[in-house]
Parts: structure tokens; sequence; C-alpha cells
């Protein structure tokens, strides 16, 4: 447990941001603490963020109605168990350093904590936040290996992805155990302070119920059916029935898959709201290999999670760096054709492999790893352009957007990422032959 600190607040307000749970809770434990140990109350928050519906420079709101259905739904989840708790979650609507400091300022300034997250838009927050003499206290919680774990300093993260798996494998560092799900909260402000801090939180009635959209039956990820709600307890139970069927013990063999539930875990989507703990994934495998043994393709599971972990290292080394036209390297800032790029949007290149990804992409939210990785090597390499439009289109899009995997991904295939070779390009003539020898996902979505 953290050191006894010496300053004492009226309470604590917990910011929620993309650790939608009570599983695995390590910031919002380290919050109940500190309120427990002062005495005082635990507001925990959430704030609908209006930058995410501003106009991107490439012509799209930044976030789509599918990110803001499947979010609104693990909103639904954690206020309903929050509120069994005793407790509830006040939503707020606005620009969050505005809105966190209106609370604080109302609420007799307690401490903000939340979890940490090193991407630059989300660091600039919290020094705006300071800068108005907010206390915040920010905690690392996202990744399956604590930096603190790691046999090397954040600004020393090796570049290329195996060079940092056997670092980490010789060093023996492997995940901490999930820390308790959460069972009991602090109380609330007084009700005078919580029904002040509610007149302020500006949420709408649109803000707090999920967008009318579902997606396209033909989805392999038909986040419509109830099995596949967006709270975490959907994500605990698909978890559950993933390891009880057996299915890590097929997923490199079908991991490549294009239609169906089954050909890969499914995890992403709840890991990227933060209603499934990477942590707790890497402990269900762990456990089902003690039980049934450990094969070649449950350790791939293990890789997977590893890289996303990877991704979030390199932005604690390089930083806005990774957001800069030409990346990492020196080349030239990419070029951009505007006319190809709405094209390969709407899926009408004359492509149908490339077509029918992006169809899907836009009917659902969701797409298959090998087609993401193939409808941008196409935007990249075959229509020359910008890859950072692509990465806002992916931003727009996905339910299981993650700014640290979104951001490394579009990078490693420009080219311009830690592994900068000069041609990422998929052959998507190839790749049809070879993961759809028989049309049968052109035909589903073309």
């Amino acid at each position: 447990m953290p050191h006894a600190h010496q300053t004492q607040w009226p309470g604590v307000i917990y910011w929620f941001r993309h650790d939608l749970r009570l599983h695995d809770p390590v910031a919002l434990a380290h919050a109940c603490w500190l309120a427990q140990s002062s005495g005082g109350w635990l507001l925990p928050v959430f704030v609908h963020d209006t930058r995410d519906q501003a106009m991107t420079r490439w012509g799209f709101d930044r976030v789509g109605p599918y990110r803001r259905a499947w979010q609104s739904m693990a909103l639904q989840d954690l206020q309903s168990q929050l509120q069994g708790l005793g407790s509830d979650l006040l939503q707020g609507r606005g620009h969050p350093v505005q809105v966190l400091s209106e609370w604080v300022q109302a609420l007799g300034q307690p401490l903000v904590v939340c979890e940490d997250i090193v991407a630059p838009e989300e660091l600039d927050d919290l020094w705006a936040l300071r800068e108005r003499g907010v206390k915040v206290e920010a905690i690392w919680q996202s990744s399956l290996v604590a930096p603190e774990s790691m046999p090397f300093k954040p600004s020393e993260v090796p570049d290329l992805f195996t060079a940092f798996r056997q670092k980490l494998e010789r060093h023996g560092s492997a995940p901490a155990t999930p820390a308790q799900s959460i069972t009991a909260l602090p109380p609330l402000p007084p009700e005078p302070l919580y029904e002040m801090a509610q007149t302020m939180a500006g949420a709408r009635p649109e803000d707090l119920l999920p967008p009318m959209v579902r997606p396209d039956r033909r989805s392999a990820f038909d986040w419509g059916l109830a099995s596949l709600h967006g709270g975490e307890q959907a994500a605990l139970a698909h978890l559950a029935q993933y390891v009880r069927r057996g299915l890590p013990h097929r997923y490199k063999a079908t991991r490549n898959g294009l239609l169906g539930l089954d050909y890969s875990s499914k995890w992403s989507p709840w890991l990227a709201t933060g209603a499934l703990s990477a942590r707790t994934a890497w402990a269900a495998i762990a456990e089902f290999e003690t039980a049934h043994g450990a094969s070649k393709s449950s350790d791939w599971l293990r890789v997977e999670l590893l890289w996303r972990d990877h991704f979030r290292c390199l932005h604690h080394k390089h930083g806005r760096r990774l957001y800069a036209a030409h990346g990492l390297g020196k080349a030239p800032p990419p070029q951009h054709d505007e006319k190809a790029f709405m094209g390969w949007r709407m899926g009408q290149t004359g492509h149908d492999w490339i077509d029918a990804g992006m169809r899907e992409l836009a009917a659902t939210g969701y797409l298959s790893n090998r087609m993401r990785q193939n409808v941008a090597s196409y935007l990249i390499h075959d229509l020359g352009c910008d890859w950072r439009a692509g990465a806002s289109w992916f931003e727009h899009c996905l339910i299981d957007f993650d700014v640290y995997s979104n951001q490394g991904n579009w990078l490693y295939l420009s080219g311009r990422g830690t592994d900068a070779r000069a041609n990422r390009r998929f052959n998507p003539d190839v790749q049809a032959e070879q993961y759809d020898p028989d049309g049968v996902y052109r035909r589903t979505w073309v």
C-alpha cells in the first residue's frame, strides 16, 4: 500500500478514462485508499470529451457513432455496478480540463486520481490541470508489466519487438497478479455538494444513452448481441467462455480468419475501454495452460498481449515523435490524394478485396487484424495517401481503438516506425487468394 500522504483532502475525485471496470483496479483502489485514509469521500466521474465530436483535418468527426455506442454500454454497466455498491458515476460533458477544474473548485479542492495515459493529448490535459492548481495523481496501470518491473528504463525500451520480448523473458519480467476487485467504496460527497456537482455536470441525455446504432449482423463481432455487450460483466463472461471452450489451443491456426466470432479472441474491444484488464486476460491464459497444458497457440495469445505492451513502452520513449508526419525516420512528409482517400473510406477503390474490408469497417466498427493490415497497406503503398489520414479514420471507426496500438501499427506499415523497412506493401491479389480463396468474404461484403 502507498505511503500515507501528509496532505488531507476533503475527498477524492476518481476520473475514469480508459479503465471502465471494477476488476484489477490499480488506480481506483489507490483512490479508495486515499479517501478512506483521510476520512473523506470518493466521487467517481467520467467526462464526455467534446473534442471527440470535432471535425478532423480529413473531413469527418474524430469519433464515430459505433465507438460512442460501444463506450456508452461500458459506462452503463460501470454505473450500474457502482450504484450497486452505494456509489454512482457522475458524468460531465465538455473539455476534461475545464469540467474537472470546475468540479474541483466547487467541491473544496479535492484530489483527482486517474489512470496515467502517456499519449500527447492526455499528457497535455494533466499538465493543464496542474497549471490550474488541481492536484492530480496519475497511476500507470494499462500494461501487463509495470514499467518499474521491466529490465530497462522507459527511455531505453528496445525499439524492436523481438528484442523487447526477449529481454523481458530473460529477466523473468512477468505480469503481476491482477488486483482484487472493488467490492466496497467510500461514501459519495455530502448531498448538497453532490447535487451541486450534478447541476454543473452539463451532460446531455444523448451523452448518457448510446447512439441508436447497431452493427450489421454479418459482423465478425456483432456487439448488438447481449453476450457481446460493451460492459465489464460481458467482457469477463466472454473471456471465461473463450478459455472454457479450449479456444486458446486453436488461436494461432485461426487468427487470420475473416468471418465469424471464434477465429480470434475478440478481447480487444473491451481492452480498449478498459472494461477488460490485460492482466486478467493473461491470468486466464495461465490458468487455462495449468489445466490443459501450454501450446504454441496459447503462447501466441501472450505474444499479442505483449505487442500491446510494446506499443505503450514506445510512447514512453518516443512520445510526440510518433505523431510527426515523418514518424521516427527522416523520410519526407507523405503525399496525399484526397479523392483516392475518399474512395478508400467508402469502400470504392475498385479492388473487391480492399473494398470488402472497408465496407465491413464502416458497417460494424470492427475489422479483422488481417484486413486491417491489408487496407492500411493499400492506402499507403497503392494509393499513395498520408498514413495519418488512415490512422484518423481508424480512430473514427474502430470500437477497439487504442491510441498506442493504432499509432504504432500505422507507423510500422508506413515504414516510419521503429522497424523502418522501406516497403511493407501487402500484395492485395496474393492476400485475397491466400486468405479468401473461395471468395466468401468478398461476396459477404461487396
